[in-house]
Protein backbone atom coordinates (compact mmCIF):
# COMPACT_ATOMS: atom_id res chain seq x y z
CA UNK A 1 0.00 0.00 0.00
CA UNK A 2 2.86 2.24 0.74
CA UNK A 3 4.43 1.57 -2.78
CA UNK A 4 0.67 2.37 -4.27
CA UNK A 5 0.63 6.01 -2.13
CA UNK A 6 4.03 7.11 -3.24
CA UNK A 7 2.72 6.23 -7.16
CA UNK A 8 -0.50 8.43 -6.71
CA UNK A 9 1.79 11.24 -4.94
CA UNK A 10 4.31 11.49 -7.40
CA UNK A 11 1.59 11.08 -10.47
CA UNK A 12 -1.22 13.36 -9.26
CA UNK A 13 -2.58 13.68 -12.91
CA UNK A 14 -2.23 10.70 -14.42
CA UNK A 15 -3.48 8.64 -11.65
CA UNK A 16 -6.61 11.15 -11.59
CA UNK A 17 -7.58 10.14 -15.18
CA UNK A 18 -7.10 6.23 -14.37
CA UNK A 19 -9.71 6.85 -11.80
CA UNK A 20 -12.28 8.94 -13.52
CA UNK A 21 -12.12 6.29 -16.26
CA UNK A 22 -12.19 3.01 -14.21
CA UNK A 23 -15.90 3.34 -13.13
CA UNK A 24 -16.90 3.37 -16.60
CA UNK A 25 -14.50 0.81 -18.19
CA UNK A 26 -15.71 -1.33 -15.25
CA UNK A 27 -19.67 -0.80 -15.36
CA UNK A 28 -19.39 -1.21 -19.19
CA UNK A 29 -17.34 -4.68 -18.99
CA UNK A 30 -20.22 -6.13 -16.77
CA UNK A 31 -22.76 -4.80 -19.49
CA UNK A 32 -21.27 -6.12 -22.33
CA UNK A 33 -19.97 -9.10 -20.46
CA UNK A 34 -23.26 -11.25 -21.25
CA UNK A 35 -23.00 -10.54 -24.67
CA UNK A 36 -19.78 -11.79 -25.65
CA UNK A 37 -19.40 -13.88 -22.45
CA UNK A 38 -22.29 -16.34 -24.21
CA UNK A 39 -20.18 -17.10 -26.94
CA UNK A 40 -17.06 -17.88 -24.93
CA UNK A 41 -17.63 -18.49 -21.51
CA UNK A 42 -21.62 -19.21 -21.32
CA UNK A 43 -21.38 -21.08 -17.77
CA UNK A 44 -19.63 -18.43 -16.41
CA UNK A 45 -21.86 -15.63 -17.64
CA UNK A 46 -24.93 -17.80 -16.42
CA UNK A 47 -23.51 -18.22 -12.77
CA UNK A 48 -22.62 -14.35 -13.20
CA UNK A 49 -26.08 -13.68 -13.72
CA UNK A 50 -27.56 -15.92 -10.57
CA UNK A 51 -25.27 -14.14 -8.38
CA UNK A 52 -26.28 -10.95 -9.51
CA UNK A 53 -29.86 -12.02 -9.04
CA UNK A 54 -28.88 -13.08 -5.80
CA UNK A 55 -27.42 -10.03 -4.58
CA UNK A 56 -30.54 -7.43 -5.74
CA UNK A 57 -32.99 -9.75 -4.19
CA UNK A 58 -31.17 -9.43 -1.02
CA UNK A 59 -30.46 -5.59 -1.53
CA UNK A 60 -34.37 -4.99 -2.19
CA UNK A 61 -35.14 -7.30 0.77
CA UNK A 62 -32.81 -5.29 2.97
CA UNK A 63 -34.33 -1.84 1.88
CA UNK A 64 -37.79 -3.31 2.04
CA UNK A 65 -37.36 -4.75 5.90
CA UNK A 66 -35.65 -1.56 7.31
CA UNK A 67 -37.45 0.57 4.97
CA UNK A 68 -40.48 -0.62 6.95
CA UNK A 69 -38.40 -0.18 10.33
CA UNK A 70 -37.82 3.49 9.74
CA UNK A 71 -41.12 4.17 8.76
CA UNK A 72 -42.21 3.46 12.25
CA UNK A 73 -39.55 5.77 13.53
CA UNK A 74 -40.14 8.65 11.42
CA UNK A 75 -44.35 8.32 12.42
CA UNK A 76 -43.09 7.98 16.04
CA UNK A 77 -40.20 11.19 15.87
CA UNK A 78 -43.34 13.26 14.24
CA UNK A 79 -45.52 12.55 16.75
CA UNK A 80 -42.71 13.33 19.49
CA UNK A 81 -42.74 16.95 20.46
CA UNK A 82 -38.95 17.80 20.16
CA UNK A 83 -39.44 21.27 21.33
CA UNK A 84 -40.94 20.50 25.09
CA UNK A 85 -38.06 18.03 25.04
CA UNK A 86 -35.46 20.59 24.68
CA UNK A 87 -37.31 22.10 27.67
CA UNK A 88 -37.10 19.55 29.70
CA UNK A 89 -33.78 18.18 29.20
CA UNK A 90 -31.73 21.57 28.21
CA UNK A 91 -33.62 24.31 29.49
CA UNK A 92 -30.87 27.06 29.42
CA UNK A 93 -28.47 25.31 26.93
CA UNK A 94 -30.83 25.18 23.94
CA UNK A 95 -31.59 28.87 23.78
CA UNK A 96 -28.09 29.56 23.06
CA UNK A 97 -28.10 27.60 19.68
CA UNK A 98 -28.49 28.95 16.51
CA UNK A 99 -29.08 27.58 13.20
CA UNK A 100 -27.99 28.75 10.37
CA UNK A 101 -29.57 28.03 6.61
CA UNK A 102 -28.02 28.04 3.34
CA UNK A 103 -30.25 28.32 0.41
CA UNK A 104 -28.78 28.00 -2.89
CA UNK A 105 -30.89 29.17 -5.52
CA UNK A 106 -30.92 29.97 -9.20
CA UNK A 107 -33.96 30.59 -11.52
CA UNK A 108 -35.98 29.11 -8.72
CA UNK A 109 -39.73 30.67 -8.76
CA UNK A 110 -40.07 33.24 -6.31
CA UNK A 111 -43.19 31.20 -5.06
CA UNK A 112 -41.11 28.17 -4.34
CA UNK A 113 -38.84 30.29 -2.29
CA UNK A 114 -41.80 31.70 0.02
CA UNK A 115 -42.98 28.30 0.28
CA UNK A 116 -39.59 27.31 1.98
CA UNK A 117 -39.50 30.54 3.98
CA UNK A 118 -42.93 30.07 5.27
CA UNK A 119 -42.05 26.58 6.74
CA UNK A 120 -38.93 27.77 8.43
CA UNK A 121 -41.27 30.31 10.25
CA UNK A 122 -43.61 27.75 11.41
CA UNK A 123 -40.65 25.69 13.36
CA UNK A 124 -41.08 24.91 16.85
CA UNK A 125 -37.92 25.92 17.49
CA UNK A 126 -37.54 29.47 18.20
CA UNK A 127 -37.67 31.71 14.93
CA UNK A 128 -35.39 34.30 16.47
CA UNK A 129 -32.62 31.46 16.54
CA UNK A 130 -32.98 30.84 12.77
CA UNK A 131 -30.70 32.95 10.73
CA UNK A 132 -31.69 32.41 6.83
CA UNK A 133 -29.13 32.85 3.50
CA UNK A 134 -30.77 33.08 0.80
CA UNK A 135 -27.51 32.93 -1.90
CA UNK A 136 -28.84 34.14 -5.25
CA UNK A 137 -26.25 33.24 -8.48
CA UNK A 138 -25.50 37.22 -9.79
CA UNK A 139 -26.05 36.22 -13.23
CA UNK A 140 -29.74 36.20 -12.53
CA UNK A 141 -29.45 40.02 -13.21
CA UNK A 142 -32.51 41.70 -11.55
CA UNK A 143 -35.06 39.19 -11.30
CA UNK A 144 -32.80 37.98 -8.27
CA UNK A 145 -32.72 41.06 -6.84
CA UNK A 146 -36.51 41.71 -7.40
CA UNK A 147 -37.04 38.04 -5.67
CA UNK A 148 -34.18 38.98 -2.76
CA UNK A 149 -36.26 42.77 -2.10
CA UNK A 150 -39.53 40.69 -1.79
CA UNK A 151 -37.88 37.85 0.08
CA UNK A 152 -36.26 40.86 2.52
CA UNK A 153 -39.90 42.63 2.95
CA UNK A 154 -41.97 39.45 3.62
CA UNK A 155 -39.83 37.34 6.01
CA UNK A 156 -37.55 40.50 7.56
CA UNK A 157 -39.02 40.21 10.67
CA UNK A 158 -39.66 36.63 10.89
CA UNK A 159 -35.74 35.23 11.87
CA UNK A 160 -33.32 36.18 13.27
CA UNK A 161 -31.34 36.96 10.06
CA UNK A 162 -32.79 36.52 6.54
CA UNK A 163 -29.54 37.51 4.70
CA UNK A 164 -29.23 37.52 0.44
CA UNK A 165 -26.32 37.51 -1.32
CA UNK A 166 -25.37 36.94 -4.92
CA UNK A 167 -22.52 34.80 -6.08
CA UNK A 168 -20.56 36.14 -8.71
CA UNK A 169 -18.87 33.88 -11.04
CA UNK A 170 -15.23 33.16 -10.18
CA UNK A 171 -12.28 32.13 -11.91
CA UNK A 172 -11.69 28.86 -11.10
CA UNK A 173 -15.04 27.40 -9.94
CA UNK A 174 -17.73 24.97 -11.15
CA UNK A 175 -21.28 27.04 -11.12
CA UNK A 176 -23.70 24.78 -9.17
CA UNK A 177 -24.93 24.61 -5.87
CA UNK A 178 -21.29 23.33 -3.83
CA UNK A 179 -19.52 26.91 -5.03
CA UNK A 180 -22.78 28.79 -4.16
CA UNK A 181 -23.36 27.03 -0.80
CA UNK A 182 -19.82 28.24 -0.23
CA UNK A 183 -19.92 31.74 -0.64
CA UNK A 184 -23.49 32.09 1.08
CA UNK A 185 -21.53 30.22 4.07
CA UNK A 186 -18.57 32.39 3.87
CA UNK A 187 -20.72 35.94 3.92
CA UNK A 188 -23.09 34.65 6.30
CA UNK A 189 -20.04 33.42 8.99
CA UNK A 190 -18.96 37.10 8.54
CA UNK A 191 -22.59 38.48 9.87
CA UNK A 192 -23.28 35.71 12.67
CA UNK A 193 -19.64 35.60 13.89
CA UNK A 194 -17.44 38.45 12.97
CA UNK A 195 -20.27 41.11 13.35
CA UNK A 196 -22.57 39.96 15.87
CA UNK A 197 -20.06 38.31 17.69
CA UNK A 198 -21.79 35.08 18.06
CA UNK A 199 -20.05 31.82 19.30
CA UNK A 200 -19.16 29.34 16.44
CA UNK A 201 -19.30 26.43 18.26
CA UNK A 202 -23.05 27.34 18.99
CA UNK A 203 -24.17 27.26 15.59
CA UNK A 204 -25.12 24.92 13.35
CA UNK A 205 -25.12 25.28 9.24
CA UNK A 206 -27.56 23.11 6.98
CA UNK A 207 -27.46 23.27 3.64
CA UNK A 208 -31.66 23.33 2.11
CA UNK A 209 -32.31 22.94 -1.23
CA UNK A 210 -34.60 25.56 -2.27
CA UNK A 211 -37.54 23.63 -2.79
CA UNK A 212 -37.13 21.29 0.15
CA UNK A 213 -39.84 21.87 3.05
CA UNK A 214 -38.69 20.56 6.75
CA UNK A 215 -40.81 18.83 9.70
CA UNK A 216 -42.04 21.45 11.82
CA UNK A 217 -39.75 19.90 14.62
CA UNK A 218 -37.01 19.87 12.68
CA UNK A 219 -34.34 22.37 14.33
CA UNK A 220 -36.05 21.11 17.40
CA UNK A 221 -34.79 17.63 16.67
CA UNK A 222 -31.15 18.68 15.17
CA UNK A 223 -31.02 20.89 18.94
CA UNK A 224 -31.66 18.08 20.80
CA UNK A 225 -29.23 15.62 19.18
CA UNK A 226 -26.36 18.28 18.83
CA UNK A 227 -27.03 18.93 22.65
CA UNK A 228 -26.91 15.40 23.11
CA UNK A 229 -23.50 14.55 21.17
CA UNK A 230 -20.20 14.71 23.22
CA UNK A 231 -18.55 15.75 20.13
CA UNK A 232 -20.87 17.46 18.17
CA UNK A 233 -18.12 18.86 15.47
CA UNK A 234 -17.58 15.58 14.17
CA UNK A 235 -21.24 15.36 13.18
CA UNK A 236 -23.25 15.75 10.28
CA UNK A 237 -27.20 15.64 10.30
CA UNK A 238 -29.38 13.73 8.01
CA UNK A 239 -33.24 13.51 8.08
CA UNK A 240 -35.52 11.69 5.47
CA UNK A 241 -35.76 12.85 2.17
CA UNK A 242 -39.21 12.02 0.61
CA UNK A 243 -40.28 13.17 -2.54
CA UNK A 244 -43.31 14.21 -1.91
CA UNK A 245 -44.28 18.13 -2.67
CA UNK A 246 -45.97 17.45 -5.60
CA UNK A 247 -46.04 13.57 -6.08
CA UNK A 248 -49.58 14.00 -7.46
CA UNK A 249 -49.07 16.25 -10.02
CA UNK A 250 -46.40 14.21 -12.19
CA UNK A 251 -46.87 12.05 -14.85
CA UNK A 252 -46.40 8.25 -13.78
CA UNK A 253 -43.21 7.51 -14.40
CA UNK A 254 -42.04 10.05 -12.08
CA UNK A 255 -44.25 9.15 -9.50
CA UNK A 256 -43.09 5.83 -9.58
CA UNK A 257 -39.28 6.92 -9.21
CA UNK A 258 -40.38 9.56 -6.42
CA UNK A 259 -41.78 6.80 -4.73
CA UNK A 260 -38.66 4.40 -4.53
CA UNK A 261 -36.31 7.42 -3.75
CA UNK A 262 -38.45 7.84 -0.82
CA UNK A 263 -38.30 4.87 0.34
CA UNK A 264 -34.68 4.22 -0.25
CA UNK A 265 -34.09 7.30 1.44
CA UNK A 266 -36.14 5.98 4.57
CA UNK A 267 -34.24 2.66 4.16
CA UNK A 268 -30.64 4.54 4.28
CA UNK A 269 -31.47 5.97 7.69
CA UNK A 270 -31.26 3.14 9.15
CA UNK A 271 -27.93 1.51 7.52
CA UNK A 272 -24.89 3.80 9.51
CA UNK A 273 -22.26 1.93 6.95
CA UNK A 274 -24.31 3.51 3.74
CA UNK A 275 -26.09 6.90 5.55
CA UNK A 276 -24.18 9.92 3.81
CA UNK A 277 -25.60 12.92 3.80
CA UNK A 278 -27.71 13.85 1.25
CA UNK A 279 -28.91 17.09 -0.66
CA UNK A 280 -30.33 18.68 2.42
CA UNK A 281 -28.41 18.22 5.30
CA UNK A 282 -26.87 20.05 8.64
CA UNK A 283 -23.48 20.27 10.33
CA UNK A 284 -21.80 22.85 12.63
CA UNK A 285 -20.25 25.80 11.81
CA UNK A 286 -17.20 25.10 13.34
CA UNK A 287 -16.48 22.07 11.43
CA UNK A 288 -17.46 23.46 8.31
CA UNK A 289 -15.36 26.78 8.70
CA UNK A 290 -11.97 24.60 9.74
CA UNK A 291 -12.44 22.87 6.83
CA UNK A 292 -13.03 25.14 4.71
CA UNK A 293 -16.61 25.36 3.51
CA UNK A 294 -17.77 23.33 0.38
CA UNK A 295 -15.25 22.87 -2.17
CA UNK A 296 -15.84 25.20 -5.48
CA UNK A 297 -14.79 23.00 -8.02
CA UNK A 298 -16.85 20.16 -7.84
CA UNK A 299 -20.54 19.72 -9.07
CA UNK A 300 -22.08 17.26 -6.29
CA UNK A 301 -21.10 18.83 -3.16
CA UNK A 302 -22.74 16.31 -0.74
CA UNK A 303 -20.88 12.92 -1.01
CA UNK A 304 -17.86 15.58 -1.23
CA UNK A 305 -18.84 17.25 1.74
CA UNK A 306 -18.72 13.68 3.26
CA UNK A 307 -15.63 12.31 2.45
CA UNK A 308 -13.73 15.80 2.95
CA UNK A 309 -14.68 15.68 6.74
CA UNK A 310 -14.41 12.10 6.81
CA UNK A 311 -10.80 12.33 6.03
CA UNK A 312 -9.76 15.19 7.51
CA UNK A 313 -11.11 14.22 10.70
CA UNK A 314 -9.31 11.02 10.57
CA UNK A 315 -12.14 8.92 10.11
CA UNK A 316 -13.83 10.58 12.94
CA UNK A 317 -16.54 11.44 11.52
CA UNK A 318 -20.31 10.69 11.21
CA UNK A 319 -23.51 10.91 9.68
CA UNK A 320 -26.17 11.02 12.45
CA UNK A 321 -30.01 10.39 11.09
CA UNK A 322 -33.15 12.79 12.27
CA UNK A 323 -36.01 10.52 11.78
CA UNK A 324 -38.40 13.34 10.29
CA UNK A 325 -39.38 13.85 6.65
CA UNK A 326 -37.65 16.48 4.50
CA UNK A 327 -40.40 16.97 1.62
CA UNK A 328 -38.91 17.81 -1.91
CA UNK A 329 -40.22 18.60 -5.77
CA UNK A 330 -40.11 15.76 -8.13
CA UNK A 331 -39.02 17.45 -11.68
CA UNK A 332 -42.02 19.15 -13.18
CA UNK A 333 -42.50 21.76 -15.91
CA UNK A 334 -45.95 22.05 -17.87
CA UNK A 335 -45.54 19.37 -20.41
CA UNK A 336 -45.22 15.79 -20.01
CA UNK A 337 -42.02 15.84 -22.14
CA UNK A 338 -40.48 18.26 -20.54
CA UNK A 339 -40.74 17.14 -17.23
CA UNK A 340 -39.17 13.56 -18.75
CA UNK A 341 -36.26 15.50 -19.56
CA UNK A 342 -36.25 17.30 -16.82
CA UNK A 343 -36.24 14.22 -14.87
CA UNK A 344 -33.24 12.52 -17.06
CA UNK A 345 -30.92 15.81 -16.52
CA UNK A 346 -31.57 15.57 -12.82
CA UNK A 347 -30.67 11.83 -12.50
CA UNK A 348 -27.82 12.47 -15.20
CA UNK A 349 -26.52 14.94 -12.93
CA UNK A 350 -27.17 12.54 -9.54
CA UNK A 351 -25.24 9.84 -11.43
CA UNK A 352 -21.87 12.48 -11.77
CA UNK A 353 -21.70 11.75 -8.18
CA UNK A 354 -19.46 9.12 -9.86
CA UNK A 355 -16.83 11.85 -10.51
CA UNK A 356 -15.88 12.23 -6.83
CA UNK A 357 -15.37 8.32 -6.75
CA UNK A 358 -11.40 9.30 -7.90
CA UNK A 359 -11.02 11.86 -5.00
CA UNK A 360 -12.41 9.11 -2.65
CA UNK A 361 -10.20 6.35 -4.04
CA UNK A 362 -7.15 8.61 -3.70
CA UNK A 363 -8.05 9.62 -0.15
CA UNK A 364 -8.32 6.56 0.58
CA UNK A 365 -4.76 5.68 -0.83
CA UNK A 366 -3.43 8.56 0.88
CA UNK A 367 -4.84 8.28 4.72
CA UNK A 368 -3.03 5.39 5.63
CA UNK A 369 -3.74 6.69 9.24
CA UNK A 370 -7.04 5.77 9.63
CA UNK A 371 -8.10 2.39 10.57
CA UNK A 372 -8.16 0.14 6.93
CA UNK A 373 -11.45 -1.56 7.85
CA UNK A 374 -13.29 1.48 8.81
CA UNK A 375 -12.03 3.66 5.45
CA UNK A 376 -12.40 0.36 3.43
CA UNK A 377 -15.75 -0.23 3.98
CA UNK A 378 -16.95 3.10 3.66
CA UNK A 379 -15.51 3.52 0.20
CA UNK A 380 -16.21 0.23 -0.78
CA UNK A 381 -19.65 1.11 -0.46
CA UNK A 382 -19.97 4.14 -2.23
CA UNK A 383 -18.20 2.37 -5.06
CA UNK A 384 -20.86 -0.43 -4.91
CA UNK A 385 -23.63 2.48 -5.63
CA UNK A 386 -21.67 4.18 -8.13
CA UNK A 387 -19.71 1.44 -10.50
CA UNK A 388 -23.15 -0.56 -10.18
CA UNK A 389 -25.79 1.78 -11.22
CA UNK A 390 -25.80 1.73 -14.79
CA UNK A 391 -25.39 -2.10 -14.57
CA UNK A 392 -28.30 -3.45 -12.52
CA UNK A 393 -30.68 -2.34 -14.96
CA UNK A 394 -29.01 -4.73 -17.60
CA UNK A 395 -27.71 -7.70 -15.08
CA UNK A 396 -31.42 -8.35 -13.81
CA UNK A 397 -33.58 -7.86 -16.32
CA UNK A 398 -32.05 -8.92 -19.92
CA UNK A 399 -28.84 -10.65 -19.05
CA UNK A 400 -30.31 -14.13 -18.34
CA UNK A 401 -32.02 -14.39 -22.18
CA UNK A 402 -28.94 -13.89 -23.54
CA UNK A 403 -26.55 -17.19 -22.76
CA UNK A 404 -29.36 -19.49 -24.31
CA UNK A 405 -30.98 -16.90 -27.42
CA UNK A 406 -26.90 -16.27 -28.59
CA UNK A 407 -25.63 -20.08 -27.75
CA UNK A 408 -27.38 -22.64 -29.07
CA UNK A 409 -25.13 -25.45 -27.95
CA UNK A 410 -25.28 -23.43 -24.48
CA UNK A 411 -29.22 -23.65 -24.78
CA UNK A 412 -29.29 -27.69 -24.59
CA UNK A 413 -27.70 -27.75 -21.39
CA UNK A 414 -29.18 -28.11 -18.18
CA UNK A 415 -28.24 -24.71 -17.14
CA UNK A 416 -28.89 -23.33 -20.10
CA UNK A 417 -32.31 -24.56 -20.12
CA UNK A 418 -33.53 -23.57 -16.48
CA UNK A 419 -31.46 -20.22 -16.26
CA UNK A 420 -33.74 -17.92 -17.05
CA UNK A 421 -36.69 -19.96 -15.02
CA UNK A 422 -33.99 -19.84 -11.80
CA UNK A 423 -33.74 -15.99 -12.36
CA UNK A 424 -37.26 -15.78 -12.93
CA UNK A 425 -38.28 -17.39 -9.75
CA UNK A 426 -35.61 -15.12 -7.80
CA UNK A 427 -37.30 -11.39 -9.63
CA UNK A 428 -40.26 -13.21 -8.29
CA UNK A 429 -39.36 -13.47 -4.72
CA UNK A 430 -38.26 -10.05 -5.21
CA UNK A 431 -41.85 -8.69 -5.64
CA UNK A 432 -42.45 -9.54 -2.21
CA UNK A 433 -39.99 -6.79 -1.40
CA UNK A 434 -41.81 -4.34 -4.02
CA UNK A 435 -44.70 -4.81 -2.35
CA UNK A 436 -43.65 -4.01 1.01
CA UNK A 437 -41.85 -0.87 -0.49
CA UNK A 438 -45.01 0.19 -2.08
CA UNK A 439 -47.04 -0.32 0.76
CA UNK A 440 -43.88 1.92 3.15
CA UNK A 441 -44.60 4.34 0.24
CA UNK A 442 -48.65 4.58 0.25
CA UNK A 443 -48.38 5.07 4.39
CA UNK A 444 -45.95 8.16 3.91
CA UNK A 445 -47.04 9.94 1.09
CA UNK A 446 -49.53 12.54 1.34
CA UNK A 447 -53.25 11.91 0.25
CA UNK A 448 -54.53 12.22 -3.51
CA UNK A 449 -56.52 15.02 -3.51
CA UNK A 450 -59.25 13.37 -5.22
CA UNK A 451 -59.89 10.08 -4.46
CA UNK A 452 -61.23 7.44 -6.55
CA UNK A 453 -62.23 3.77 -5.93
CA UNK A 454 -60.34 3.86 -9.89
CA UNK A 455 -57.18 5.84 -8.24
CA UNK A 456 -56.99 3.41 -5.55
CA UNK A 457 -56.57 0.45 -7.82
CA UNK A 458 -54.55 1.71 -10.19
CA UNK A 459 -51.95 3.71 -7.91
CA UNK A 460 -50.20 0.36 -6.94
CA UNK A 461 -50.65 -1.01 -10.90
CA UNK A 462 -48.24 2.00 -11.79
CA UNK A 463 -45.38 0.45 -10.43
CA UNK A 464 -45.40 -2.16 -13.31
CA UNK A 465 -43.42 0.91 -15.14
CA UNK A 466 -40.71 0.09 -13.03
CA UNK A 467 -38.50 -2.10 -15.63
CA UNK A 468 -39.04 0.84 -18.66
CA UNK A 469 -38.82 3.49 -15.93
CA UNK A 470 -35.73 1.67 -14.63
CA UNK A 471 -33.61 1.84 -18.12
CA UNK A 472 -34.71 5.17 -19.32
CA UNK A 473 -34.35 6.78 -15.36
CA UNK A 474 -31.53 4.51 -14.09
CA UNK A 475 -29.82 2.70 -16.49
CA UNK A 476 -29.63 5.56 -19.58
CA UNK A 477 -28.08 8.28 -17.19
CA UNK A 478 -25.72 6.16 -15.70
CA UNK A 479 -24.18 5.31 -18.60
CA UNK A 480 -24.39 8.97 -20.06
CA UNK A 481 -22.35 10.36 -17.00
CA UNK A 482 -20.26 7.53 -16.82
CA UNK A 483 -19.10 7.62 -20.41
CA UNK A 484 -18.84 11.41 -20.26
CA UNK A 485 -16.22 10.80 -17.17
CA UNK A 486 -14.28 8.33 -18.88
CA UNK A 487 -13.97 10.81 -22.45
CA UNK A 488 -12.82 13.79 -20.39
CA UNK A 489 -16.31 15.52 -21.28
CA UNK A 490 -17.56 16.74 -17.77
CA UNK A 491 -20.90 18.20 -17.21
CA UNK A 492 -22.07 21.42 -16.28
CA UNK A 493 -24.41 22.14 -13.86
CA UNK A 494 -27.85 22.29 -15.04
CA UNK A 495 -30.33 23.71 -12.62
CA UNK A 496 -33.58 21.06 -12.46
CA UNK A 497 -36.49 22.97 -13.38
CA UNK A 498 -39.87 23.14 -11.25
CA UNK A 499 -43.17 24.78 -10.80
Amino acid sequence: MKLVKTYFLRHPVSTQRFLEILPCFFSWSLILFPIWGSFLCPEIVAYYVIAFTVYWLYRSAVMAVLGFAAHFRIKASQKNDWFADLQKVFPEKYKKIHHLIIIPTYQEPITTLERTLEHLAAQSFPTKNLHVMVTFEKREGEAGKEKAAALEKKFGHVFGHLMTTFHPDLEGEVKGKSSNNAWGGKQAYKILVEKDKIPVENITITSEDADAIFHKHYFSYLTFDFLSQKNPYRCTWQGSIVFYNNIWKVPAPIRVLGAMFSVNQMYILMRHDRLINFSTYSTTLKHMSEIGFWDTDVIPEDYRFFFKSYFSRKGDFEVRPIFLPIYADMPETNSWWGTMVNQYEQLKRWAWGVSDDAYIIKQFIINDDIPFGDRFIRVLKVMEDHFLWPVNWFAVTIAALLPPFLNQEFNRTLLGKTLPQVTSFLLTLALINLFTIILVDALNRPPRPKRTLLSYITQPLEFALFPVVGFFFTALPGIDAHTRLMMGKYLEYKVTKKV
